[in-house]
């Protein structure tokens, strides 16, 4: 049951940096317009259009040893490459594009006029959006955190090519999976493939139910 520990471990972790950056950044991009603004909406959602492998082979190229950034933190002690945070970093940053992009979209749905009655009563931003943006904004907001925790959960060549194949340590349970097919312990690979199955139902049921309760009537 290691790999699939280490997975919910990951991906919960994972989901949660997911869910304050995807917000955060969606709520920054809501204000802004330009060039720029178009060109980190393209930088933003580019992990969910690359292969996974390709995902990791360019996190490996930023923060291996040898790169400026890896060779910073070597000199502070710490390294990512082939550890547990590199599963964090890699199931991160493959699911952060679901998050930021369905936040973005419940924010647009918010009425603007609601946003400038608030800022007419001389409501501040941060107020606005506390009192305001997340409360109206929250059924998308857990549609997206659920659809990046069931993403996360399931990363696999991405963490393969960043992390590695520690066991008890890197291994989460796709990956677990894939080597066990590959060294014939299919009875291995079944149960860890139905628990990340009955995991995966579990998510799913909960954001058709999300879904239903707060769909308009017909």
């Amino acid at each position: 049951m290691s790999p699939l520990w280490l997975s919910l471990q990951t991906a919960f972790v994972a989901t949660f940096l997911t869910m304050i950056v995807g917000v955060l950044c969606a709520r920054w991009r809501m204000k802004r317009e330009g060039a720029l603004s178009h060109l980190l909406d393209t930088l933003f959602m580019l992990p969910i259009a690359l292969p996974p492998s390709v995902v990791g082979l360019l996190l490996l190229l930023i923060f291996g040893r040898s790169s400026p950034i890896g060779q910073m933190l070597a000199h502070l002690g710490w390294s990512i490459i082939f550890t547990w945070s590199a599963t964090v970093l890699a199931s991160f940053v493959v699911s952060f594009p679901i998050m930021y992009q369905t936040a973005r979209g419940a924010f647009q749905q918010i009425d603007p006029s609601l946003l400038d009655a608030a800022k007419l009563f001389g409501r501040s931003d941060w107020r606005t959006f506390r009192r305001i943006i997340l409360p109206l904004a929250w059924p998308g907001l857990a549609a997206g955190t659920i659809l990046s925790f069931l993403r996360a959960l399931g990363e696999f060549g991405a963490t393969l090519m960043i992390a590695g194949n520690i066991p008890g340590r890197t291994q989460t349970a796709p990956v677990a999976i894939f080597f066990a097919v590959d060294a014939g312990e299919q009875r291995e690979a079944i149960a860890l493939a139905f628990a990340l199955l009955l995991l995966s139902l579990g998510a799913i049921i909960i954001l058709n139910r999300l879904t239903h309760y707060h769909s308009p009537p017909p």
